[in-house]
C-alpha cells in the first residue's frame, strides 16, 4: 500500500524558512508525479507545487520564486523548500501521489510572530 509521511513543519516567523520532506513507499516512486498541497480550516485546498519523474516542476503563482520542490530518487523522498514565508501560508501541508490520489497525514506549518 502507498505510504506518504510528511515531516518538517513547525512554527516559523514571517520571512523565515522551512523545508518539508515526504518519505514514500508502496509504489514505484521513480515514475510518479508528486505534489505538495496545503489546506487550513475555512480555506480551500491549494496545489503548491508538483514535480514529474523527470524533474519538470510547476508552482502556484504565489509560490514562484520563493518555494522549490525537489526529489531524491535514491531515498524515495520529495521535499518542499519554503523561503520568505508569509502568515497567510499557515496551513497543513500534504504530500500527494497524483496518479492514485494518495495523501499523507500532513504536517502543520504556522507562520506567525
Amino acid at each position: 500500500q502507498v505510504q506518504l509521511v510528511e515531516s518538517g513543519g513547525g512554527l516559523v516567523q514571517p520571512g523565515g524558512s522551512l523545508r518539508l520532506s515526504c518519505a514514500t513507499s508502496g509504489f514505484t516512486f521513480s515514475i510518479a508525479t508528486m505534489s505538495w498541497y496545503r489546506q487550513d480550516p475555512g480555506k480551500q485546498r491549494e496545489l503548491v507545487a508538483s514535480i514529474t519523474s523527470s524533474g519538470v516542476t510547476n508552482y502556484a503563482d504565489s509560490a514562484k520564486g520563493r518555494f522549490r520542490i525537489f526529489r531524491d530518487h535514491t531515498k524515495n523522498t520529495v521535499s518542499l523548500q519554503m523561503n520568505s514565508l508569509k502568515p497567510e501560508e499557515t496551513a497543513v501541508y500534504y504530500c500527494a501521489r497524483r496518479a492514485t490520489n494518495s495523501w499523507g497525514q500532513g504536517t502543520q506549518v504556522t507562520v506567525s510572530s
